[in-house]
């Protein structure tokens, strides 16, 4: 009876993928994408996660963990797995899963689908689970530690310096996310503004005021949290205060960095870990809401499965051709470098029982593809052309115009104003990034979702909730990711100066924020003053360093599992190295040395040379940085692979010992079932 469950269940899916696939024409219901991908997640998860946890890595009950055996009550403690399961999918679920769908929407919806389902599968969520199997075995030890003891020291050290760059580019495209979002938006900004203090009152209720009493924080946060919410409206409908929050791009990437810079310096409590725990409610609630919404209102997918800039190359939201764009700008729903060092982190020091970690590595991951499958769908639910009128600066669209009308992706002035309107904004053209036009999918399922249940549209309001929703995901990203570039940057100058190194040193602490902060605030500025948008160039640079950190990590994993004589299974972490190795490489060798203007650094500052633009200087300045980063990073995944592939073939061929830095075993004191 079983066996039939999941082989329906397996027919059900593959005929969902067939609909999808073999459709021309026609229009496609969003349903079946969704059906699509729960039913892969579903097999993925009963079948190939077993064999990875049984076969692969031979979890083991009766092994003591970290948490266990070093429990002391701050870093290693031993958690419930449904408890540790929602940390690990708030620490690893950021802007990723939300926006590079929405992105790589502009090729239609069947690449991106395709991706984020088999990708997450057999990629994303398998590099989650080995790295967390590894570290588990190894008292928790980080990416970059495992990196130096399995591999060698050179590789260490890199991998600690590609991640450091990495988090810079990473926040900076995030911060230029948000300011595209809140730009001319006096109900969004107040709305945001609104959460920190709400979070910095939770944190002094559960920390000072009322001590563990988190439900009752919990109620007064959810409480104020729509109270400021519904109070945007009443903000932006007043000229005095709708003048005071409306800001600049310019002006908005200030107070981005002033808050990057004081979230990393203030104590955790007080305003980070109530943030998180505001953020992972909304997450989880809202994803599952717009799923069922999904089932219910069954809405068309509007945007074709391929269109004309899947082939072409000269999309107007960003250059280049589905291969390889459409899997760096995917990244985070897929695969996602940065979730190893929260698989190398704090997780590791938490899991009570070794198999624990099959459902929180990655089931986890699967339910991050999840979310961006969900935004896949919001944003293919909208008409074509408003999907590309919001996501296309000025200077683009118009060199996209023709392209775009011979597709048929065309909107009237009017009919964005019009849109403008209903969802209580000023304007939405040009509102690059993608959160902005995700809002708007989001906002049309939601209220046609209340008007099915008798109520009203509220679309203006499901708008501005969905640009909350989006915010709070990224912002907990940034005060985190500041927080975690600042540890790094200190206890990288600490092997020079020790002092430096202490986290507990007031100066140290400023001083390493400050210059975290001021590094991904450069590349922040550069995309808001980016005639292009910013996004077209940032955003490529985030999926190239993201699927780089990803590339160390399976790097990690496949020697380890070759030192632990598991070398016949080595291929579930190959093969997916392998393609991030050729992506990442196709990627930046065109963002570098691509002829057209509209893609290679080199010809964008080549094209500027004769310009009269007073901006000219600095573009090409900008321009010229942003190709030494990429071949940076190329540099190092070459370093990587040739420094790795030594250590595999040396291991191999008994020319060196099979060294395995795995911890003694120790018995679990748990019984079974505990």
């Amino acid at each position: 009876m079983i066996r039939l469950v999941w082989a329906a269940v397996a027919v059900i899916g593959a005929a969902a993928f067939a609909v999808l696939a073999l459709a021309r024409g026609e229009t496609i219901n969003a349903a079946w994408l969704l059906i699509a991908a729960v039913c892969t997640y579903v097999i993925g998860f009963r079948f190939y996660s077993k064999f990875l946890a049984d076969r692969v890595f031979g979890l083991d009950a009766g092994r003591a963990t970290p948490a266990e055996r070093f429990n002391n009550g701050r870093d290693f403690v031993p958690t419930n797995r449904w408890v540790l399961f929602g940390h690990h999918f708030a620490a690893i679920a950021g802007a990723g899963p939300l926006v590079g769908p929405v992105l790589a929407a502009q090729f239609g919806f069947l690449p991106g689908t395709l991706w984020l389902v088999i990708g997450v599968v057999l990629g994303g969520a398998v590099q989650d689970f080995t790295i967390l199997f590894c570290s588990l075995r190894r008292d928790g030890k980080s990416l970059g530690q495992m990196a130096k003891d399995e591999v060698n020291r050179v590789t260490g050290v890199t991998a600690m310096v590609a991640v450091l760059a990495i988090m810079i580019i990473l926040l900076a495209v995030l911060g230029l996310i948000v300011v595209n979002a809140l730009r001319a938006s006096p109900w969004g900004l107040f709305t945001i503004a609104c959460t920190v203090p709400i979070a910095l009152l939770m944190g002094w209720w559960m920390k000072r005021w009322r001590p563990g009493k988190v439900g009752e924080a919990s109620a007064v946060g959810a409480v104020l949290l729509l109270a400021a919410l519904v109070a945007g409206g009443q903000v932006a409908s007043h000229p005095v205060l709708a003048a005071a929050f409306t800001h600049t791009g310019i002006s908005l990437t200030w107070m981005m960095i002033a808050y990057g810079f004081i979230a990393s310096v203030l104590p955790v409590w007080m305003l980070l870990c109530p943030r998180d725990y505001l953020s992972t409610f909304l997450k989880i609630s809202t994803v599952v809401v717009l799923g069922v919404a999904i089932l219910v209102l069954l809405p068309p997918l509007r945007m074709p499965a391929l269109t004309p800039f899947a082939t072409a190359g000269e999309g107007p939201v960003f250059a280049g051709k589905l291969f390889p764009f459409a899997f760096i700008t995917i990244a985070c729903g897929a695969i996602s470098g940065f979730h190893s060092l929260v698989s190398s982190g704090t997780t590791p020091k938490m899991i009570a029982r070794e198999p624990d970690a099959r459902m929180i590595g990655y089931g986890a991951m699967l339910m991050e593809s999840f979310v961006g499958v969900m935004a896949m769908i919001a944003a293919c639910t909208l008409d074509p052309g408003v999907y590309f009128a919001m996501n296309t600066a000025p200077a683009a669209l118009a060199q996209a115009q023709a392209a775009l009308s011979q597709a048929g992706f065309v909107v009237t002035p009017e009919a964005m104003q019009a849109l403008a309107a209903q969802m209580g904004e000023q304007t939405l053209i040009a509102r690059t990034g993608g959160a902005p036009s995700l809002a708007v999918g989001m906002a049309h399922i939601f209220a046609g979702f209340t008007s099915v249940l008798g109520g009203r549209t509220f679309t203006a309001l499901w708008y501005h909730f969905a640009i909350m929703f989006e915010a709070l995901f990224i912002l907990t990203t940034i005060d985190t990711g500041t927080r975690v570039g600042r540890f790094m940057l200190q206890e990288t100058v600490g092997h020079l100066w020790p002092r430096f190194g202490e986290t507990s040193w007031y100066p140290s602490v400023v001083a390493s924020s400050a210059l975290v902060v001021a590094g991904w605030g450069y590349f922040l500025y550069q995309g808001v003053v980016d005639p292009l948008g910013g996004i077209n160039a940032l955003w490529p640079l985030f999926g190239i360093s993201n699927q780089l950190l990803a590339a160390v990590a399976l790097c990690v994993a496949t020697t380890i599992l070759i030192k632990m004589g598991r070398q016949r299974y080595a291929w579930v972490t190959l093969a997916p190295l392998v393609w991030l190795v050729v992506v990442t490489m196709t990627a930046g060798a065109q963002l570098v040395f691509s002829a057209d203007p509209k893609l290679g650094f080199f010809a964008r500052a080549a094209a500027l040379a004769a310009s009269a633009d007073p901006d000219a200087g600095r573009r090409i300045f900008n321009y010229h940085l942003d190709a030494v980063i990429v071949l940076f990073f190329l540099a190092v995944v070459a370093l990587l692979i040739v420094t790795s592939a030594r250590e595999w073939w040396l291991v191999l061929s008994r020319r060196k010992p099979a060294v395995v830095h795995e911890a003694p075993f120790v018995q679990s004191a748990y019984a079974a079932g505990d």
